[in-house]
């Protein structure tokens, strides 16, 4: 009898995260469908994972993402995601094709080339979601919930609201830069989240999104789904989604919101 042993036959995905992050991948592997294998390549860099240059026109790979692009490269992946989504926020306008270009150009092949930032705005086209919820991770501090807010409205996106994740009294007093330095990334609870987001979810939203990729939240995406009535797009579910599509994948995947029916 031969074991499953998660060869990509159908498609082999590659995923940039974040170095010390164990979210993106555990989340990707619960919703993969059977023969798409996952392979991630960790980036230590600072956000952006790429520079704009003086006329912002072209972005410079920071060294630790070219250094897994050219390993990515051998590999005959069939899509790659840089999967960060703060480097989008932060990168603004223009930096997701530019980065996607830049990537392209190193890895050769016939892979194809996204980031999470294109990624999330897909998925909201597709479910014809305008005015998103915007749901933030704690570790975000103002400056960057305020960039994250002005990225999905220069992209088209104007968001009905927007929430910052509270993590409970044990993290409050912390400030966003020391959370994951003091463990929060690996003591996430998701039911505390979806109370948040049902709670606070304006009903003017046609949509939650829910950003970043090392925020644990795949869990409640049905749930949030039934009880709010509208579509949940979040991170890692939104950059799984379009690179199984780019791969011409079309396999079911259950359970984790209607954008997979799509």
């Amino acid at each position: 009898m031969k074991a499953n042993d998660n060869w990509g036959w159908r498609a082999r995905i590659g995923l940039f995260i974040v170095g010390n992050e164990a979210v993106p991948e555990a989340e990707w592997w619960a919703m993969a469908p059977p023969d798409v294998s996952v392979h991630a390549a960790r980036v230590t860099a600072r956000a952006p994972w790429a520079r704009w240059d003086a006329a912002r026109k072209n972005v410079e790979l920071e060294d630790d993402l070219a250094r897994g692009a050219k390993q990515f490269a051998a590999m005959r992946l069939t899509a790659i995601t840089a999967g960060h989504s703060s480097s989008s926020i932060l990168g603004g306008k223009g930096w997701d094709e530019a980065t996607a270009k830049s990537l392209t150009a190193l890895i050769g092949g016939s892979a194809i080339v996204t980031t999470n930032g294109a990624d999330t705005q897909e998925a909201l086209r597709a479910s014809n979601v305008k005015r998103p919820f915007l749901v933030l991770p704690p570790w975000f501090n103002d400056d960057l919930v305020a960039a994250g807010v002005r990225y999905y409205a220069d992209h088209g996106f104007a968001p009905a609201g927007h929430l910052r994740y509270d993590p409970g009294r044990k993290w409050r007093d912390l400030p966003p830069s020391d959370l994951y330095g003091h463990g929060m990334g690996f003591e996430q609870e998701i039911e505390p989240l979806y109370a948040q987001i049902k709670k606070a979810c304006p009903t003017d939203a046609d949509g939650v999104l829910i950003a970043g990729t090392g925020f644990r939240c795949v869990g409640i995406i049905g749930a949030l789904e039934q009880d709010l009535q509208r579509p949940v797009i979040t991170a890692n579910q939104a950059s799984l989604w379009r690179c199984l599509r780019l791969s011409g994948v079309q396999a079911p995947v259950a359970g984790y919101g209607a954008l997979f029916g799509l």
